[in-house]
């Protein structure tokens, strides 16, 4: 399940008692009950190649297609929305699709890459999933969002964060994929959130010292105490709630959590590299898709990272190909040990 909403979250709604959550504790366990059929990504290579490149005509450009559900369960649903399309009067349509737009411009501007699957595939998205549908997900063809249930969660397609998220797990499978368990499936959920994260930012032009590093801010409603559904920044503080109790995820190594929940506790697990990456985009200051991103893009794209890569595994990876591009003794080779060590990750060893 390559879902924004972690299954323990919407578990702590779905078990809520207050009257006047009522609403919302239904919906939450609806979402939980509700069945995902996962497709594995497959590369169509729709432009011509060169030797190993694929070759484009100048830039290219984002071909998307957005569909409604028309609050039903079913995909891909009524399509109300192409490239050379009127715009539509949906909210969530628009939303969605000028998501689909900057994830893509992110993408060809940070990396050269077109679009996910990098040969200019087209970019799909349903709306209005469900009744009250409390996630957002992306079904290895498609990005799908629900409309929340409005009491704790309001729609999905207007975080730039979440968008660019579930589009980053499209790269990440065209990219030779992650297994989705324990520390490789963490490791997966984290360079999702850092494609979410390194997007939003690009499309509000900020540095890695500016942005907030918040994946999801803005998808809670005014009644939840919190702001996000993860920090980057500070893994373990996006909410704090009566209802939805405290973030969960560790910064550290020291703090990893066992569990058998979540496929090994992906989404809690994965607050440790998001950790390293921060620190080390930070470190090396400027726009985070400069050093940090392109160092953690070259280690996910360049074939030579397993399927099932635990977190020593990806730091060390991530400082060979440091190390490869910019020299061993390096300030980005400093800054990526350096983000590592910081959470307890310590390059080369077998972590548990």
């Amino acid at each position: 399940m390559r879902a924004i909403v972690p299954p323990y979250l919407l578990s702590r709604l779905a078990s809520a008692d207050a009257p006047h959550l009522a609403h919302a504790a239904e919906a939450a366990r609806a979402t939980l009950a509700m069945p995902r059929v996962y497709h594995s990504a497959r590369v169509n290579l729709d432009v011509s190649v060169e030797g190993d490149a694929l070759v484009f005509e100048g830039s290219p450009a984002p071909d998307r297609i957005i569909s409604d559900a028309q609050r039903r369960e079913v995909l891909p649903g009524v399509q109300v929305r192409t490239e050379d399309g009127p715009a539509s009067a949906d909210a969530s349509v628009e939303q969605a699709f000028a998501g689909l737009g900057d994830t893509f411009d992110f993408l060809w501007d940070a990396f050269a890459r077109a679009s996910i699957d990098g040969a200019g595939g087209t970019l799909a998205a349903t709306v209005h999933y469900g009744e009250n549908y409390d996630n957002a997900f992306w079904n290895g063809e498609r990005m799908v969002f629900g409309d929340g249930d409005g009491e704790v969660f309001t729609g999905f397609t207007s975080s730039i964060s979440v968008i660019a998220h579930e589009l980053g797990h499209g790269v990440v499978e065209f990219s030779g994929g992650l297994d989705y368990q324990g520390q490789s499936g963490a490791l997966n959920e984290s360079i999702a959130d850092v494609f979410g994260a390194m997007t939003e930012q690009h499309t509000l032009g900020q540095s890695a010292a500016e942005a907030t590093w918040l994946i999801g801010a803005g998808i809670f409603t005014d009644a939840v105490q919190g702001v996000a559904l993860r920090s980057m920044k500070a893994p373990g503080t996006a909410y704090d709630d009566d209802v939805l109790g405290r973030d969960p995820q560790p910064a550290h190594m020291r703090d990893y959590v066992q569990t058998s929940e979540d496929n090994g506790g992906v989404h809690i697990n994965s607050g440790i590299p998001n950790k390293a990456f921060q620190l080390a985009a930070v470190a090396l200051g400027g726009a985070s898709w400069e050093r940090a991103g392109r160092i953690w893009y070259l280690t996910l794209t360049g074939g030579a990272l397993a399927r099932d890569a635990d977190f020593a595994a990806f730091a060390a990876a991530t400082t060979q190909i440091a190390e490869r591009e910019y020299g061993e003794q390096s300030e980005e080779v400093a800054a990526v040990r350096t983000a590592w060590g910081a959470v307890g990750v310590r390059i080369g060893d077998a972590t548990a």
